[in-house]
């Protein structure tokens, strides 16, 4: 399973929105739930989806969930 499905998976449970379709290019303006609050709760439920945390100037830098799979992606990276 790839970042970008798990994180999908995770955004569709957070929003509770089994249609949600997450493209790397997507951002919290193509998603109705997704605002303010749901963020924080999407960032806390990705930090435990993988087994990591994030910092706040890491998740003010996310432009778009490519950004976020990309961070994901570096984090596990470095933890291996």
């Amino acid at each position: 399973m790839t970042v970008l499905s798990r994180l999908q998976d995770v955004a569709r449970t957070v929003f509770e929105d089994e249609r949600i379709v997450l493209e790397r290019g997507s951002t919290a303006a193509d998603i109705a739930e997704w605002d303010s609050v749901s963020h924080i709760s999407l960032v806390l439920a990705v930090e435990a989806a993988f087994g990591m945390r994030f910092g706040t100037a890491e998740i003010g830098s996310l432009e778009n969930v490519g950004a976020f799979v990309d961070l994901i992606e570096r984090k596990m990276t470095d933890a291996a």
